[in-house]
């Protein structure tokens, strides 16, 4: 085999970077202050400069949000249905 030299590329290694437990707590404590969560959330997900793991993290916090909004618009509307189903049999 011939000898090949390994030259890393630097933006994959930036990519890879690990995330320490001291930036996963800032994140945590940002997560959850009502309005900056929103807003960072985004910044983690589609902004540079992150890296990979908080990026699809992010996304998938994304994700989970929009399932629960989801869920949170059908099971209202099935009680709203229901108060309305039970309402109108009654006369004022």
């Amino acid at each position: 085999m011939e000898n090949q030299n390994y030259v890393p590329n630097p933006e994959y290694a930036k990519q890879q970077s690990v995330v320490s437990i001291g930036e996963w707590v800032i994140t945590f404590i940002l997560m959850a202050i009502p309005i900056v969560n929103f807003v960072m959330i985004f910044v983690w997900a589609f902004g540079g400069g992150t890296s990979a793991s908080k990026a699809k993290w992010a996304k998938a916090i994304l994700i989970f949000w929009l399932i629960a909004i989801a869920l949170a618009v059908v099971f209202w509307g099935v009680i709203a249905a229901l108060f309305a189903t039970a309402l109108s049999g009654f006369r004022f």
